[in-house]
């Protein structure tokens, strides 16, 4: 089987295929015009997030078997094209679920605890100890929307803190245990004090968390999104961090955030992204949640694993 990698992703991937008879092909450094030839004689095609995998480009594949990508999110793939045509999809939300994990425990502990503007003010030779007194997370409500791979590897690093959990999931039932509570949204409306978000970006979820989004807590909450940018809508967020009714919010990734994220700033910056850059109640990372040295390898390996378990050459 021909496996074209679109995408540079840990080289276990390859080498593991190739050892198993796979024939690995490296298109990482083509564009998708370029790569188009390479397609008719193709099985399987591995990428993160460089092109689109729709009907337009997928039509001249027909060999292909299956897809596989090198993360968690599938929204650059049209599922239903592919669904249609008896392609397999492969992801590898387990390759990185604790590196997100970490990642929002880290953002929401530095958020708390004003880490970012004390070193900054240190380095500047200011010495303000009032001005950084910071929150304790013990005691706190979290509410996880979204309770999969990523949701409960999040709700595992909370494990060690006096917090009680609360997770909703549209999806799911019956995960709930002796620190984490099963949770429909009335009751993290009622009593999260921190919400952070854990699912996919589809049509249901684009914009969930808009203007009714905020309104309906009865406390004034703390927000992390890792999941993806399009589920905030930015300037609902913008307006509930103004009038304080969310206190603070840790962003990994942006509604603003293109294909290509090493193209992000050659847009014009919109007033509501200003704002966030400008605000103290904002911390933000680029798109970082999952990516570590260990999740980088373990990602491929775990792509690895599903596809030599559904295709043996």
């Amino acid at each position: 089987m021909k496996v074209l990698f679109l995408d540079i992703v840990h080289p276990v991937l390859s080498e593991r295929l190739t050892e198993s008879g796979f024939e690995c092909v490296d298109c990482s450094d083509l564009s998708r015009e370029k790569i188009t030839p390479f397609l008719s004689d193709a099985d399987g095609i591995v990428i993160r997030s460089r092109f689109k995998m729709d009907q337009q480009f997928l039509k001249n594949a027909p060999r292909i078997k299956f897809i596989a990508r090198s993360g968690a999110g599938m929204e650059n793939i049209d599922v239903k094209y592919c669904d249609a045509q008896n392609i397999k999809l492969f992801n590898a939300p387990e390759g990185n679920r604790n590196a997100v994990g970490e990642h929002a425990l880290a953002m929401l502990l530095a958020l708390f605890n004003k880490i970012i503007p004390g070193d900054k003010q240190i380095r500047e030779g200011k010495w303000d100890r009032e001005g950084n007194r910071g929150v304790e997370l013990d005691g706190k409500t979290v509410g996880i929307i979204g309770f999969g791979n990523n949701g409960s590897a999040f709700a595992k690093k909370l494990s060690g803190f006096d917090v009680k959990i609360l997770a909703h999931d549209k999806y799911k039932t019956g995960f709930g245990n002796e620190q984490v509570i099963e949770s429909d949204l009335c009751d993290l409306y009622e009593s999260a004090d921190v919400i952070s978000f854990h699912i996919p970006q589809n049509e249901e979820t684009i914009g969930f968390a808009n203007q009714a989004f905020f309104q309906s807590f009865k406390k004034n909450i703390y927000l992390i999104n890792l999941a993806r940018g399009k589920v905030v809508e930015t300037h609902a967020l913008v307006q509930a961090l103004k009038n304080n009714t969310v206190i603070g919010a840790c962003l990994d990734v942006l509604e603003y955030e293109k294909a290509s994220f090493e193209s992000f700033f050659e847009q014009d910056i919109p007033a509501d992204f200003q704002y966030l850059l400008e605000s103290k109640k904002t911390i933000l990372s680029p798109h970082v949640g999952g990516w570590t040295n260990e999740s980088y390898f373990k990602l491929s390996d775990v792509l690895a694993d599903k596809i030599m378990a559904n295709f043996r050459n």
